[in-house]
């Protein structure tokens, strides 16, 4: 099920970036999407995962808003740019509303940000972000229906606790190459790696940068970080089985009156 509606403001005048663009690209440049937290029924505001992906290294950086308004999305990547160990250079989308308008457009020139969109329907022009969305928010934070600001709060907090282990902690291939022999194709993979040991290998991160990833680094355990997610995990669903019960109860009331 897509949930992208086509933005028009603005669309002829940020261009459209294809895959071959991103080669040899240094960090800084990432792809972003939504994800909808709506137990697969749309109507009716919840809760929006916000996913940008770094090309080169893999770095994630989440984010949690109710609904997908051009502002609230707005605020959640200034969130998450102002807590990047790198300079956010590139900005991908696709061509939603939520991305394509003169917000996001303004916050690119301010920032001196590139802004660039996938081709309509061309999804695998974003296929970073799109693996990450499942590998990483689907898999943390699941497929239920989340839409009241007590849940908003305890996935903003999942997300965070997420955002480290996996750029601290979740080591992972990337795809070098790949050669067509007949029928069959063969990909070459470079070895697993974490997204924060891409980083200090790019030799991008300034000193003082490098000097903070390092200490983020010791400060965190991987074993504690998954402890947290699942007392955060355990949150969202007791708050669910209470939806559900409260619901229960009011339409058995219903059919006693």
């Amino acid at each position: 099920m897509t949930t992208t509606k086509p933005g028009t403001l603005l669309k002829s005048q940020i261009p459209i970036r294809t895959f071959a663009d991103w080669d040899n690209l240094k960090p800084g440049f990432m792809e972003m999407d939504t994800v909808a937290f709506c137990g697969g029924i749309l109507g009716g505001p919840h809760v929006w995962g916000l996913n940008l992906t770094d090309v080169t290294t893999g770095w994630e950086g989440l984010e949690a808003v109710m609904g997908k308004s051009q502002a609230g999305i707005h605020q959640a990547v200034t969130r998450i740019k102002n807590r990047l160990p790198f300079p956010l250079l590139g900005l991908d989308s696709d061509n939603g509303t939520e991305f394509i308008n003169a917000i996001m457009t303004r916050f690119c020139e301010t920032h001196k940000i590139t802004f660039t969109r996938i081709r309509p329907g061309r999804k695998n022009e974003n296929c970073y972000v799109e693996q990450k969305n499942y590998t990483v928010l689907r898999n943390f934070v699941g497929y239920s229906r989340y839409d009241t600001p007590q849940q908003l709060a305890v996935i903003r907090e999942l997300l965070e606790k997420v955002e480290l282990y996996v750029n601290l902690f979740q080591p992972s291939v990337r795809l070098i190459s790949k050669t067509r022999l007949g029928a069959k194709v063969r990909k070459n993979y470079d070895k697993a790696q974490t997204p924060y040991q891409r980083l200090l290998e790019s030799g991008h991160p300034d000193p003082e940068n490098r000097k903070r990833l390092k200490l983020l680094y010791q400060h965190h355990n991987p074993l504690q970080l998954q402890k947290e997610m699942n007392q955060l995990r355990n949150q969202l669903e007791s708050v669910n089985r209470y939806k559900f019960n409260e619901a229960t109860n009011d339409r058995f009331r219903y059919f006693l009156r």
